[in-house]
């Protein structure tokens, strides 16, 4: 049976996710640099310019998730959309290295966001 409530706080939950990691890298990227970049790829002007924008991107994300009306459809896209970022955080920490090992906080959340999306798929009316 669809639960309404059930479906609002997997999506705010969803839109947390975001709004952490977003934040984080909106506001500190000179942080997500120096803790998630391998040394070789700190340097140049650009990358904070680059962190924040991809942060101020994930925000965007957080407020379509908190305040768009979520149904089964939208859960199985949005997790589906997931899957090809768990293959990035893949290669570029363990193929072709960029990122260090705290890099990976990305992909823990997307697991986040994963499961959210199965829950939030078994909330929700089609």
């Amino acid at each position: 049976m669809p639960n309404p409530r059930r479906v609002r706080a997997i999506q705010w939950a969803i839109a947390a996710v975001f709004f952490v990691l977003g934040g984080w890298a909106l506001l500190g990227p000179r942080s997500v640099i120096e803790l998630t970049f391998l040394p070789q790829y700190r340097e140049g002007a650009i990358l904070p310019f680059a962190v924040a924008c991809f942060g101020a991107q994930a925000m965007i994300s957080g407020l379509f998730a908190a305040f768009s009306r979520f149904t089964k459809a939208t859960f199985l896209a949005y997790g589906i959309a997931l899957l090809p970022f768990f293959a990035f955080n893949w290669w570029f920490v363990f193929v072709d290295p960029v990122f260090t090992h705290l890099g990976l906080l990305d992909a823990v959340g997307n697991v986040i966001m994963l499961a959210l999306c199965v829950a939030g798929w078994r909330a929700a009316e089609r």
